[in-house]
């Protein structure tokens, strides 16, 4: 009815299989197609031109009817926690394929979320929408912006990234760490206290909270040479450590066991330092090294691990493990 040309109707039925007595369930018809315009052309003794044309037209006087109808719901909303799991994953394909336009992705995604969903004293919110930023964030906004900009400090050696990681965990620990349990919350002590406070401990299609921040404590710990970070992963290791052990079903704890090498062997501190560094992490970065931790800068900085690597005039790849380095 709303084409209103009986030719017209013909061809485009028949284009998208649409039949009066249906083509699914209860005489109702589902659009498809598994013919092209030359197949529709020899049908009905015309060209493919015409049948383009008429198909185009119809399916314009259809987007007017449809108009008529209430649209579907859209949720448009940007969730931290999500955004930071794409900001990792650009930061990821930078490194791997060495194009500036995942970097340039990432950097905007960060400032964005350092914008707009950080408050005073490195809380989160959870999402955004329509110029507003509400609802306290859960652990998994921590964990999650904590290591996109743990990754991207590695991607670019500016420090900005890796202090603000930091900064992300230690809101963490004053607002989600259990003592008692030695694992994380799920919700922060500011929110309206619940019947019972959960802890996400296995691994899905994202990785537990809680594993993700044993991570992070791990990794930041041996940037900042803070042993209560390094103290809290591995008792958030030993915590968890029989059910992950023990399970018939290893792939719930991926993320743990990932943190179960780091913690059996310590993975490699890799520093470059010099003006040439960014060259050369490059290179480094052609290769996969899944048990090396990346840091440096045309200049010291102000990482402890970083003190004394300078040589003037040379760029030198310090090759370490626990803090024992080779050159």
């Amino acid at each position: 009815k709303a084409i209103n040309n009986d030719a017209q109707t013909e061809l485009f039925s028949y284009f998208y299989n649409i039949t009066k007595t249906g083509n699914w369930e209860d005489g109702k018809n589902i659009v498809h197609i598994n013919r092209n315009y030359g197949d529709v052309a020899k049908k009905y003794n015309t060209t493919t031109k015409r049948v383009k044309s008429e198909i185009t037209l119809a399916k314009a006087k259809l987007l007017v009817e449809r108009q008529n109808r209430v649209r579907p719901g859209l949720d448009d909303k940007i969730l931290t926690s999500w955004n930071a799991i794409m900001l990792k994953g650009y930061v990821d394909a930078y490194r791997v394929f060495g194009e500036k336009r995942f970097l340039d992705v990432a950097i905007k995604n960060a400032d964005f979320l350092m914008d707009n969903a950080t408050k005073n004293g490195h809380r989160l919110n959870r999402n955004y929408k329509s110029g507003k930023s509400v609802i306290n964030a859960f652990l998994d906004d921590y964990a999650l912006m904590s290591e996109a900009f743990t990754a991207l400090y590695q991607a670019t050696f500016e420090e900005k990234w890796l202090i603000e990681a930091k900064a992300y965990t230690d809101y963490a620990l004053k607002h989600f760490y259990d003592k008692e349990s030695g694992v994380f919350n799920y919700t922060s002590d500011i929110d309206p206290p619940l019947i019972a406070r959960k802890k996400e401990i296995s691994d899905n299609v994202i990785p537990a909270s809680n594993s993700i921040m044993a991570k992070n404590l791990y990794v930041l710990g041996s940037y900042f040479f803070e042993d209560q970070y390094l103290k809290k992963s591995a008792l958030m290791m030993k915590n968890v450590s029989n059910q992950v052990l023990t399970s018939e079903q290893p792939y719930f704890f991926s993320n743990w066991l990932s943190l179960y090498l780091m913690l059996s062997k310590s993975p490699y501190e890799v520093a470059i330092v010099g003006k040439d560094c960014e060259r050369l992490r490059k290179e480094v970065e052609s290769y996969y090294l899944p048990n090396a931790i990346l840091l440096g800068g045309a200049e010291e900085g102000e990482l402890i691990l970083l003190d004394g690597k300078l040589v003037k005039g040379e760029t030198i790849i310090y090759v370490c493990q626990d803090k024992i380095c080779k050159s």
